[in-house]
């Protein structure tokens, strides 16, 4: 049994569905806003050390490595709530954001209208 396995209850464990890499998207929002900050991804151990810690780690696609939020730039995830989606292959954290949530320094990463 895995870490993620016996920290999370099993009914939502064994739902969660990961891509081929390993990873489930994970959506971040503010919990008193509830605007939608970013989308990072996870696999087993990045929930396992969000769980643990109660801060958001994220597996890095491009760079191969865990990263967590605020380490470099102070800007913090502190975890509230995590939810599975319906079809178990994403989360949705709620947080306490402190500062950007955005790498180019922006509260959200969704600051361009593709369409409307």
């Amino acid at each position: 049994m895995s870490p993620v396995t016996d920290r999370l209850d099993p009914r939502i464990a064994d739902r969660l569905k990961r891509d081929s890499a390993g990873l489930v998207a994970a959506i971040i929002q503010d919990h008193e806003t509830r605007e939608v900050l970013m989308l990072g991804w996870m696999d087993d151990e990045a929930l396992r050390r969000t769980l643990e810690e109660g801060r958001v780690t994220y597996w890095s696609r491009s760079r191969g490595e865990y990263w967590r939020k605020g380490d470099t730039s102070g800007h913090t995830q502190h975890v509230r709530s995590i939810s599975l989606d319906c079809d178990g292959d994403a989360l949705l954290l709620t947080v306490d954001q402190v500062g950007a949530a955005c790498h180019n320094g922006t509260r959200t990463c969704f600051t361009e209208i593709a369409a409307s």
